[in-house]
C-alpha cells in the first residue's frame, strides 16, 4: 500500500545516487547493514570513482572486506591501486584528535580533487555514523555538518551516504539526522516502496522485479481506485532501479482496463519507456507514457 512521509520525495534506491548526492541510510540490522555499503562500492569501483569506506570503529577491517568482497575476492585489484579505500574519521581528520565539521569537510574537499587528478571520474564515500560515539564528537556538531555541507556536494563529483545504525542514536537524533540529508536510500536490496503523491499520484521506489510484482499492482489497484473522482493519475517510475517486463505488462493490463479514468500518464526513463513501447503501450488507450529526466 502506498506510503507517504515528509521525506518520501527525496527516497532513492543505492543504485541512483549520483555525484554531488548527499543521502541517508539507517539500519538496525547487522546484517542487512552490509547490502548498501556493498552495493554502493561496487557502483562507484565500475563507474570510475576512488571510494573510501569509514566503517563503524567496532569492526574489523578484515570483516570489512570479507563483506564487500563476498561471494568473491572482486575489490582484490582496486585496494591495490588505491581506487578503494578503507580507513576512519580519526584517520581522515589526522593529526587533529578532535571532530570539527570545518576540517573534516576541507579534507574531504582535497581528497576530491586529489582524487580527480589521479584519473578517477569521481570520489565518493560510505560513512558509518559510529565514529561519533568513538571519537567522543558532540552529536549537535555533526548535526550542523550534515545541514552545512551544500559546498562539498555542488556542482562537485563527490557523493556521499551516512549510515546510522538506529540502536545507538536516540530515535530523535536518527529523525533530525535523515531530514537533514537531500537524500534518503532504501535500506534494503530488492525492496519496493509506493508512495503516494498529491491529487493521488503514486511513485515506485526500489525494484519492480517478479518478487514484487503482485504489491506493485496492488498499489496501482490502490491508486486507481483514489483517483477514479478525479480521473486522471499519474504513476512514477523514475526512481526504480530496476522495472521487470512482468511488472510493466501488470502496469498495461490495469490501465487497459480503468475505463473510468480519462488519462493515465507515466513518468519513465529511456530504458522503461522503450519497455512499455516494445509492450505495446502505444496502443492503450488512456496511457500517455512520458520520458523525463528525474521525477515527474
Amino acid at each position: 500500500m502506498p506510503a507517504r512521509d515528509a521525506l518520501s520525495d527525496r527516497l532513492i534506491p543505492v543504485q541512483r545516487l549520483r555525484p554531488g548526492d548527499h543521502a541517508f541510510v539507517g539500519y538496525g540490522d547487522d546484517e542487512v547493514r552490509w547490502e548498501a555499503v556493498t552495493a554502493f562500492v561496487r557502483l562507484g569501483l565500475a563507474r570510475g570513482e576512488q571510494v573510501l569506506v569509514l566503517p563503524c570503529p567496532t569492526v574489523p577491517e578484515e570483516e570489512v572486506l570479507a563483506r564487500i568482497d563476498f561471494p568473491s575476492r572482486s575489490t582484490v585489484r582496486a585496494r591495490e591501486c588505491g581506487q578503494l579505500r578503507v580507513t576512519s574519521m580519526r584517520e581522515l581528520i589526522a593529526p587533529d584528535a578532535e571532530f570539527t565539521a570545518d576540517r573534516q569537510m576541507a579534507r574531504l574537499h582535497t581528497a576530491v580533487d586529489r582524487a580527480r587528478a589521479e584519473g578517477y571520474s569521481g570520489l565518493r564515500a560510505f560513512i558509518d555514523m559510529g565514529w561519533v560515539a568513538a571519537l567522543g564528537a558532540d552529536v549537535a556538531a555533526v548535526a550542523r555538518r550534515e545541514t552545512g555541507a551544500h559546498a562539498l556536494f555542488a556542482g562537485r563529483p563527490y557523493t556521499e551516504v551516512c549510515a546510522y545504525d538506529r540502536r545507538r542514536f536516540d530515535p530523535a537524533v536518527v529523525t533530525a539526522m535523515e531530514r537533514a540529508h537531500p537524500r534518503a536510500v532504501l535500506e534494503r536490496l530488492g525492496s519496493l516502496r509506493a508512495v503516494s503523491g498529491p491529487d493521488g499520484a503514486v511513485s515506485f521506489v526500489g525494484e519492480a522485479d517478479a518478487a514484487n510484482r503482485a504489491g506493485f499492482v496492488r498499489s496501482l489497484e490502490i491508486a486507481l481506485a483514489r483517483t477514479a473522482v478525479v480521473r486522471r493519475l499519474t504513476v512514477d517510475l523514475t526512481r526504480l532501479h530496476f522495472l521487470s517486463v512482468g511488472c510493466a505488462v501488470g502496469l498495461l493490463t490495469l490501465v487497459r482496463g480503468a475505463t473510468g479514468h480519462d488519462l493515465v500518464e507515466v513518468c519513465c526513463d529511456r530504458g522503461q519507456h522503450r519497455t512499455l513501447r516494445r509492450l505495446g503501450a502505444e496502443a492503450v488507450p488512456r496511457l500517455a507514457a512520458r520520458e523525463v529526466v528525474g521525477p515527474c
